[in-house]
């Protein structure tokens, strides 16, 4: 089949499409999407013969009471269950080692995630440590997971991440203070249980950080040069499910309804990325995150336009359908109005969800934007980006950001 995708132009450095026969591979776990979903999550633990479970959570999810929902599913299976809930936003190293001992201890067999990104990354992180014998920074970069993980089931508690359905995870480095990214298909959950419930109990500032990071993976997998028709097809209805619900559910927490096109919106991000990866603005971030301790999905809101404005000119036309995707004016045959009229739907978005920062607001200090610069450029992410960024770029969009 003839498709379009994305090759380099060595001599501008930007990449340019190519009708080419090129070969794609999509990798996706099982998930059930739906109300309610999480209740299945004993059934699912003892098809797939597990006798004692590792829960990974929070403890704002415990106190939600999703967490209880959770055990009693498995209670009624008969299958044990040990809780490791001191997990920190943007998991620790030494909390994935921690999490290992823990689960060998307790002579677990099988993982259950129940939470964001958080602790979905530890609970991945603590699966392939204690099946490889590893220290968790050892499986940095790609492929480099030799032996599967124990079963893993994971149950979202927010519309974001988009772990529960990928092969990445993300773990912080506490020496170097950078996030590595573990990318894999061996770390793929073996199924989702996303359920719009637990939304429910979400915060308005989560809701929209959350729903941001959905966003920008979206975004940045339909950008991506190592897109296809398969995840375009997931990243564009992502890009107008969020940009449609995100502020609804954000100003109606409760709906249930809104709540679960959110959902849908972050599953089907993850789908994209997953297959796709990502860019500029997920590299940035990841070095932000690590230096700052920042929420991941606040980085992404923040640099988002910065790097919009920096990877228009390489797929114009891919931008002019995210901004079609997401209902802003593009009437105009001229390239510099649609990249301005994109920005300007960006920007409303983020005015809406009260995301209106700058890296200095945050205690950001201007003398580590080179540091950051440096770090972002070894991030695998970067890979991925439809143009190729030297030092100076990175630098100049986060000064952009300041």
């Amino acid at each position: 089949m003839l498709i379009h995708t994305n090759h380099c132009n060595e001599k501008e450095g930007r990449y340019i499409p190519e009708t080419v026969f090129e070969l794609r591979k999509f990798v996706a776990p099982e998930f059930i999407i739906g109300v309610d979903a999480r209740e299945l999550a004993g059934r699912y633990a003892k098809n797939f013969g597990a006798a004692h479970i590792l829960l990974v959570t929070g403890p704002d999810i415990i106190k939600a009471g999703w967490v209880a929902d959770v055990t009693r599913s498995l209670g009624n299976e008969g299958v044990k269950c040990t809780v490791l809930s001191d997990v920190s936003p943007n998991p620790r190293d030494y909390e994935v080692m921690k999490g290992a001992e823990i689960y060998k201890e307790a002579g677990c067999d099988a993982i259950i995630a129940v939470g964001g990104g958080s602790p979905i990354d530890c609970a991945k992180g603590i699966g392939i440590v204690v099946s490889n014998e590893r220290h968790i920074l050892e499986f940095e970069g790609v492929d480099n997971v030799r032996i599967p993980a124990p079963p893993l089931i994971c149950i979202p508690t927010t519309a974001g991440s988009a772990a529960d359905v990928s092969q990445f995870a993300i773990i912080n480095d506490t020496d170097r203070r950078v996030k590595i990214a573990i990318i894999s298909k061996k770390i793929v959950p073996d199924i989702s249980l996303c359920d719009p419930v637990p939304l429910t109990s979400m915060p308005p500032e989560l809701t929209a950080h959350t729903g941001m990071d959905a966003l920008v993976h979206s975004i940045e997998a339909y950008a991506s040069n190592a897109s296809s028709p398969v995840t375009d097809i997931h990243a564009l209805e992502s890009i107008r499910l969020i940009s449609a619900y995100l502020p609804l559910a954000y100003h109606n927490p409760d709906h249930v309804g809104y709540r679960y096109k959110t959902m849908l919106g972050s599953l089907l991000a993850g789908l994209a990325f997953s297959n796709a990866s990502l860019g500029a603005v997920h590299a940035m971030a990841h070095s932000l995150g690590g230096l700052s301790d920042l929420p991941h999905g606040k980085c992404n809101a923040i640099l988002l336009d910065s790097v919009i404005n920096y990877n228009f000119e390489a797929c114009p036309e891919r931008y002019e359908i995210i901004a079609q995707a997401m209902n802003a004016d593009c009437s105009s045959q001229e390239p510099s109005d649609i990249k301005k009229n994109l920005l300007s739907a960006v920007q409303s978005l983020k005015t809406e969800l009260n995301i209106t920062e700058r890296l200095r607001d945050l205690g950001i200090s201007r003398d580590i934007i080179h540091s950051l610069a440096i770090s972002a450029m070894r991030d695998p992410c970067l890979a991925t980006n439809p143009k190729r960024p030297e030092l100076r770029d990175l630098e100049h969009m986060y000064e952009e950001v300041f």
